[in-house]
C-alpha cells in the first residue's frame, strides 16, 4: 500500500491506496467524485480528462501516487459559488451534449484549450485539439459551438477589469 496526499477541488485528501490505483479510480472510488468517467480503459476517448496541475490529463492512464503533492480538479471543481463556470454555460446554453457521457472530458479538455491557446479559437482549432475526446452521440457541431461561446465567455471578466 502507498500513502498518497494531493489537493482536490481545493481541498487537501490524504488515502493509502494500492500503488497501482489510478487517478480515475482515485476521484471516483475513494472521493466519490463521479463526474470523471471511464469510457475506454485505454486513454483514447477522454471522458476521464481532468486537470492536474492546471494541465489537461487523462485520469484513466495517470497513477493517483504520480499525483503526489499535485493539484486536481474535476468537473465537480470548475463551478464557483453555486455558478457554474462560463465554459459549463455555454454546454449548456449550446446545447454541447446529447447523453452527457462524454461532457465532463469534453468540458475540461476545452478549458485546457482556453488556457493554452487564449479566447478566440477557431472551429479548425476547436476540432483539432478536441481530438482524442470522442462524443458518440453527437457530429461535434453544438460541442464547437459551445467551446468557442465559452472561450469568449472566459475571457470577459478580463476584458471588463481592463477596461
Amino acid at each position: 500500500m502507498a500513502n498518497v496526499t494531493m489537493t482536490v477541488n481545493g481541498k487537501p485528501v490524504t488515502a493509502t491506496i494500492d500503488p497501482r490505483t489510478l487517478l480515475v479510480q482515485f476521484l471516483r472510488e475513494n472521493l466519490r467524485l463521479t463526474g470523471t468517467h471511464v469510457g475506454c480503459d485505454t486513454s483514447q476517448c477522454g471522458a476521464c480528462v481532468v486537470h492536474l496541475d492546471g494541465k489537461a490529463v487523462k485520469a484513466c492512464t495517470t497513477l493517483a501516487v504520480s499525483c503526489e503533492g499535485a493539484s486536481v480538479t474535476t468537473i465537480e471543481g470548475l463551478a464557483a459559488g453555486g455558478a457554474l463556470h462560463p465554459m459549463q454555460e455555454a454546454f449548456r446554453e449550446h446545447h454541447g451534449l446529447q447523453c452527457g457521457f462524454c461532457t465532463p472530458g469534453m468540458i475540461m479538455t476545452a478549458v485546457d484549450m482556453v488556457n493554452r491557446r487564449g479566447n478566440a479559437l477557431d472551429e479548425a482549432t476547436i476540432r483539432e485539439d478536441l481530438d482524442g475526446n470522442i462524443c458518440r452521440c453527437t457530429g461535434y457541431h453544438n460541442i464547437v459551438k459551445a467551446i468557442a461561446a465559452g472561450a469568449e465567455a472566459m475571457g470577459e471578466p478580463a476584458r471588463q477589469a481592463a477596461e
